[in-house]
């Protein structure tokens, strides 16, 4: 027996989950599939926390995109009464000419971005507990903050099914045909055909559309929560994110929530995933050398030697940008791709531009750059 829905959203992780809600919200039959659980920890929206900024280094074409973002967060958390978003600052140090430090400022005089320049001597006041490299620029962006993960993917998934949209979980997606007409959806329990389809299934986008062989790779990154010596990373103290430009990677970390532990890891690195359901999450040596060392340098107050760990994967493309664009066979297929490790803040926009796509054809949000096509030319 085929099923045959208006709108179908395969993936139900953080874009995915913001596009049924989306969707939904615009009175439509939308149906959502995710071969996992309800904000599941086999992908990459999970590990209880993602920071949130505005002064976006890695491009400012991605800044009007995070304007809306703040506001659709926002907007969330009135509807549903829950906290979603905390802005307890950003402070990021790395070298005044390296490419974080520059990014920052291009943001703060193109788009007016609130950032505030940090002498190293009211470094040391401001942000207790780290040891700022000699030589290097320190910044602290109010606006900043983390989101919630998995309570943001749940709470756009009961939003969803509150507005009408059906979900089923734990089912698996065994192979999507487009044409020029329809769609056609198999997956383990039935087949689907949709009049639209949303494709946000992360690390298995490569799969689900290998016909466009979209130029995406998918490593294993590590998530660690390491003790804390002395109370001066607490939230309640009042301290924030981080994230530091060394020379030897970029690193991350966000306040202790619960004044036992600090999570960070490393944003570059990591190693190159073949099959994305098969994933090693177990802890290698490897994994804590680099944090560790990174901590020893940096952040004399944590312990070097992490207390827990999980796992997640990046998908991410050649140039670091996310792929965001419609089907070149059938202009009612959309998907979003490539997130890069650095995604999960834009789910609120993503969800809304993804169903902008699927229902009109077109957004009024500036992604011309995220189009696929750039990897043609």
């Amino acid at each position: 027996m085929t099923q045959h829905v208006d709108y179908l959203v395969l993936g139900l992780g953080g874009m995915g989950s913001s596009a049924l809600y989306h969707l939904s919200k615009r009175g439509l039959n939308v149906l959502g599939i995710e071969q996992f659980g309800a904000a599941h920890d086999r992908g990459s929206s999970h590990g209880e926390t993602r920071i949130i900024r505005k002064a976006y280094f890695e491009h400012p074409n991605y800044i009007p995109l995070l304007q809306r973002a703040y506001e659709l967060w926002h907007d969330l958390e009135q509807t549903t009464g829950k906290t979603l978003f905390n802005q307890c600052g950003l402070m990021v140090a790395g070298p005044s000419d390296g490419a974080v430090i520059r990014g920052v400022h291009l943001a703060e005089e193109l788009y007016g971005v609130e950032v505030e320049s940090v002498s190293p001597a009211d470094a040391v006041e401001r942000f207790p507990g780290f040891r700022i490299p000699d030589g290097f620029e320190v910044t602290h962006e109010p606006e900043a903050g983390f989101l919630h993960v998995e309570q943001c993917v749940q709470t756009h998934l009961e939003c969803a099914q509150a507005q009408g949209a059906t979900v089923y979980l734990n089912e698996q997606t065994l192979g999507v045909k487009v044409s020029e007409r329809s769609v056609e959806v198999k997956t383990d329990r039935q087949k689907i055909t949709a009049s639209s389809l949303i494709v946000t299934t992360g690390a298995w986008s490569s799969g689900c559309l290998s016909e466009l062989q979209l130029p995406l790779e998918v490593v294993r990154k590590v998530l660690f929560w390491n003790p804390v010596r002395e109370p001066v990373y607490n939230l309640d103290a009042g301290r924030g994110s981080f994230f530091f430009d060394m020379p030897e990677g970029e690193f991350y970390g966000l306040p202790s929530l619960e004044g036992a532990s600090v999570k960070l890891a490393e944003h570059t690195g990591g190693e190159t995933v073949s099959d994305p359901a098969d994933v090693d999450r177990s802890l290698y040596e490897n994994d804590v050398h680099r944090v560790s060392r990174f901590v020893e340098a940096v952040m004399p107050a944590l312990d070097p030697q992490p207390m827990r760990h999980t796992v997640c994967m990046y998908t991410g493309t050649p140039d670091g940008h996310f792929i965001v664009d419609q089907h070149p066979a059938n202009q009612r297929v959309v998907y979003g791709a490539g997130f890069s490790g650095h995604g999960f803040k834009f789910a609120s926009v993503m969800g809304e531009i993804l169903a902008d796509l699927a229902t009109t054809g077109r957004t009024a949000l500036p992604i011309e750059f995220l189009s696929a096509q750039r990897f043609n030319q």
